[in-house]
């Protein structure tokens, strides 16, 4: 089976989505499957210094005049704005030149199957139309809000601009029909099905939750839960994120217990005044740091909290769970797709006290019975390993392959 996978960026140092293509590719090599990828020229010296260079054949397209003139553009631009109309613009240039070489290169090699794994955003165009072998796209994620109490606060302005471009990714779904002539479209949830763009056959739609963890690095050495409770947050510390609302809640909770706080953002100096003033020096800022120290962190703590108010995904969530660590999250969003009772607790963000209400209870039911954790990690790195292992949905993902390429039953 011969597979080409298209995607903006294959890419473990920007994160995010970029991380998809890139463990698919690593995955369907040790299956045995022969992986030509197309991606844009900005991630060729990471690919080609790394092991994923010897897991296919790799095609790029260089840098455009029309792609860089649009990123210093949007230097200038507020960043609810930059993050929405113009990242969404040179995405959209990217995803056109990447369609455009993929029947180039369909002219000259012979795919069985051909993939796009990103964008996972449900409304944004595909331009891998009129492609000769069958199109897969997904898993897709995305169509959020914010929850209605909680919009004005935490959207910042940028409602307008989200609005605008989802009714131009709308009209570009017409003008680029890769979506409607995909042989199957793969979403997370509902929520997402939802947002697809009009014209879709529904019996071509499936469910597959996006987001994997690479089992080879998130398996930390077995080790005791901490003598006194240990939150953490990882994360951008930006606005949506509601950091605000776990320090209001932490600073409830009786010492010693801590909160570890790691990443970096525009917010950071803003969140640590705000922290020392209400819990002081027991919520300590780590910064960045690397996946590995983050796992070791994360397998000694008492739980992963993520407040975030506008969530898709959030693969913390898994990798907390692989190293045996529940997790507190919003009851809304990407969060609801991982989380179950067994796992963790998700909060109704309904009103801003009771969530800072349902914050602070569930991590002192925690804090008060050591055993619950224990008992709530095993389950959730048991739900990993039997569902959310990029080993396991790699095998999912290949048995969707044969089936698209068998045709319709």
């Amino acid at each position: 089976m011969r597979v080409l996978i298209v995607a903006p960026n294959i890419s473990i140092r920007m994160g995010g989505e970029a991380i998809l293509p890139y463990h698919y590719i690593r995955e369907l090599k040790a299956l045995g499957i022969d992986i030509h990828a197309l991606t844009h020229a900005r991630v060729r010296d990471e690919i080609l210094s790394s092991d994923i260079s010897d897991c296919a054949t790799f095609h790029f397209i260089e840098d455009a005049m029309v792609e860089r003139m649009l990123h210093r553009g949007g230097k200038l631009m507020p960043p609810a704005l930059r993050d929405t109309a113009v990242n969404s613009a040179i995405g959209a240039v990217t995803l056109a030149r990447l369609g455009k070489r993929a029947r180039q290169l369909e002219r000259e090699i012979k795919f069985d199957v051909i993939h796009q794994p990103t964008p996972v955003s449900p409304l944004f165009p595909s331009f891998l139309n009129n492609m000769q072998a069958p199109l897969i796209v997904g898993p897709m994620n995305g169509a959020m809000s914010y929850p209605p109490a909680f919009e004005k606060h935490y959207a910042e302005g940028s409602g307008g601009a989200v609005a605008a471009a989802r009714t131009i990714s709308g009209i570009a779904n017409r003008f680029a029909p890769g979506k409607r002539q995909a042989a199957r479209i793969l979403v997370a949830n509902e929520r997402t099905r939802r947002g697809l763009p009009g014209g879709i056959d529904p019996s071509k739609v499936s469910y597959l939750i996006e987001n994997g963890v690479d089992l080879q690095l998130w398996s930390p050495e077995p080790q005791a839960k901490p003598n006194h409770p240990v939150f953490v947050f990882v994360g951008r510390l930006v606005r949506l994120k509601a950091l605000d609302l776990l320090f209001e809640a932490f600073a409830e909770l009786e010492p010693p217990a801590r909160l570890v706080v790691i990443g970096d953002g525009p917010d950071r100096a803003k969140l640590e005044q705000q922290g020392q003033s209400l819990a002081g020096d027991r919520i300590e800022f780590l910064g960045f740091r690397p996946q590995s120290e983050i796992r070791d962190i994360l397998a000694a703590s008492t739980a992963l909290v993520l407040p975030s108010m506008r969530e898709c995904g959030g693969a913390v969530v898994l990798e907390a769970f692989a190293c045996g660590t529940p997790a507190i999250a919003t009851d809304w969003g990407g969060p609801q797709d991982y989380i179950t009772p067994q796992t963790g607790y998700l909060i109704a963000p309904d009103a801003r006290a009771s969530f800072v209400d349902g914050l602070r209870d569930a991590m002192a039911e925690l804090a008060r019975d050591p055993e619950r954790t224990e008992v709530m990690g095993a389950a959730a790195r048991t739900r990993i390993e039997r569902e959310f292992s990029w080993q396991a949905k790699t095998a999912q993902m290949l048995e969707i392959y044969r089936a698209v390429i068998s045709g319709p039953a």
